[in-house]
């Protein structure tokens, strides 16, 4: 048994970063025509994605329909204006990450349909019909009316009026009056949707009431926990700047900047709340915006915090960027090394505080191999890294780790069982059988190679034939030489049985620097395959004659065999 190799590996981990699957359209599938332009866009679940922005274009790619929109962790969106009819349009899903660059997927596209009617009538959705003590800066706004591509707005102070506005307000679904509306008037408001086929027929004037004179609220800030703030308890008592002519205050905290899944635009009348159980070692965002008769707040900015055992990611307001307090590691998916009946090592160049090796059984159970940058490995199977920063929180060490599961595959030398060399029609072939567990490649003649998968290697030179085998592990390399019993040149490419007494008869020539002829037996053949001639190694030769006839000029066939039962072939000219 040839000894194994102990080899030791030093990985230098950069940045990790999770491969990700691009989710595909399912609605409208890609490739689809004649798409509704009021339809919803969806796609697939991708496993591990923060959130999703979307955008929409008439290129590959293109933003000039629907530019960048996240859409938190929702699948499906739904554009508010429709989609432009009979146009080729493009989805671009981009997948948002807090801890690596962002991955745009390729485009995907479809054909709306063809839009040969006007729209119809739409309705108020802001105020709504009848609705009293609105505020005088209210801004308009009214449901999408499939088909539309804008929308007459007539705004007046009575019945049929138009002394506000009268104006085409474009492809939009709401309007910003640019002074205050009237303070405790009844405004009486008509929307007639249009799109290239004309205008809808017989939409119906809405009114509300305006109420007395208001401002809108400032913006709210967080007392408790302050923005940025780490190690925040369990169970924190929330509290923001009170704002002196807010009604009330719409509060969302949620796992991303775009999600909402602890508080879900609630409404609180005062400027504290307790909240109850937060996940431990998270960061949550939070938005707070103040409201009262004149409307929300404007322009409120979103916050962070992160409870006890903090890691992060945390948001560093100065630059926006998130900030992990996890060491970055780049581990392979699969390790090889060399050697089975002794240990060999891998060692963690990593930067970082502590590491720790597991062994996994069959059941996903783990066993502590070492608790050093090294660890030794003597079984194939599979195995987790993990490197760990540990970090100083209120008095208190946390860890803050990054892991990978990963397989090892132990490899050794080759050792060669047998080296087969074959002759046909002339082309020389060398077979190498090895046997070991590694990843082997061959070449011949060369140590150097060049190097191939296959351990059958064609058109090697007659001769003495020196093959190599190297482990793809770097394990080593071993070589074995070969003396070939016979040469293609020791057979005639020809001869002229004609009488003349040169060359009358084919016969083996054993080659000069051998001078022996180890062959039992040579059987000659046409191209048909019909046996001619059976000759031994000792005799004259073949005189050219089938059953007492010469036979015509052409390309003949042999197989000789060999006294330890191999065979050679190829092929000879008969000339008259």
């Amino acid at each position: 048994m040839l000894r194994k190799l102990l080899v030791i590996f030093a990985f230098v981990f950069g940045p990790f970063v999770f491969s990700q699957t691009c989710p595909n359209l399912t609605s409208p599938l890609n490739g689809s025509n004649s798409v509704p332009v009021d339809a919803s866009i969806s796609w697939n679940f991708v496993e591990g994605v923060t959130g999703y922005i979307i955008s929409i274009g008439t290129t590959s790619g293109g933003t000039d329909i629907i530019n960048q929109v996240a859409v938190g962790s929702a699948t499906s969106y739904t554009p508010p204006v429709g989609l432009p009819d009979n146009s080729q349009l493009y989805v671009t899903v981009t997948l948002f990450f807090f801890n690596q660059p962002n991955i745009t997927c390729p485009s995907e596209t479809f054909r709306t349909e063809d839009v040969i009617t006007a729209p119809a009538c739409t309705v108020l959705n802001n105020p709504l019909n009848g609705e009293t003590n609105v505020s005088g800066s209210t801004n308009i706004g009214w449901n999408y009316a499939p088909g539309a591509t804008s929308y007459d707005l007539r705004i007046g102070t009575f019945a049929g009026g138009m002394d506000i506005l009268d104006q085409n307000v474009g492809n939009t679904l709401s309007f910003n009056p640019v002074a205050d509306l009237p303070a405790s008037t009844q405004i009486f408001v008509t929307v007639v949707p249009h799109n290239e086929n004309g205008p809808a027929i017989n939409c119906l004037e809405e009114n509300f009431t305006t109420g007395a004179v208001a401002t809108l609220p400032g913006c709210a800030a967080m007392i408790y926990p302050s923005n940025g703030a780490i190690n925040v308890p369990l169970t924190p008592f929330l509290e923001w700047t009170n704002i002196p002519n807010a009604t009330g205050y719409r509060v969302t905290i949620g796992n991303s900047p775009f999600t909402a899944e602890i508080v879900d635009d609630a409404t609180f009348f005062t400027n504290s709340t307790f909240v109850i159980d937060f996940e431990p070692n998270k960061t949550f965002f939070i938005t707070i915006t103040p409201f009262n008769a004149a409307g929300d707040a404007i322009g409120c900015v979103q916050e962070t915090f992160s409870t006890i055992l903090g890691c992060g990611p945390f948001l560093d307001t100065s630059t926006g960027d998130l900030i992990t307090l996890n060491p970055e590691i780049d581990f392979p998916d699969v390790i090889s090394v060399c050697g089975t009946d002794v240990s060999s090592s891998v060692m963690s160049t990593d930067s970082a505080d502590g590491y720790r090796w597991f062994k996994l059984d069959q059941f996903g159970n783990e066993t502590l191999i070492s608790s050093s940058a090294e660890a030794m490995f003597t079984e194939s199977g599979d195995y987790r890294y993990e490197a760990y920063n540990t970090i100083s929180q209120s008095g208190s060490n946390i860890e803050c780790p990054t892991s990978k599961n990963f397989r090892v595959e132990i490899s050794e030398v080759a050792s060669i069982s047998s080296v087969d060399i074959s002759q046909n029609l002339g082309d020389l072939s060398v077979e190498i059988n090895v046997q070991g567990i590694g990843d082997y490649e061959f070449a011949v003649n060369d140590i150097n190679g060049p190097y191939q998968s296959s351990n059958v290697i064609n058109g090697i030179p007659p001769g003495t034939v020196t093959v190599f085998v190297r482990d793809r592990n770097g394990c080593g390399i071993v070589e074995q030489t070969v003396e070939q019993d016979l040469t293609v040149e020791g057979f005639p490419k020809f001869f002229t049985p004609n009488g003349d007494g040169v060359n009358d008869f084919w016969q083996f020539i054993p080659p000069i620097n051998t001078g022996s002829n180890n062959l039992s037996a040579i059987f000659i053949f046409n191209r048909f395959g019909l046996l001619l001639a059976q000759i031994e190694p000792t005799s004259q030769g073949w005189n050219g004659d089938f059953k007492g006839s010469p036979v015509p000029a052409s390309d003949y066939w042999f197989k000789a065999i060999t006294q330890d039962s191999n065979e050679l072939r190829g092929h000879f000219a008969l000339k008259r």
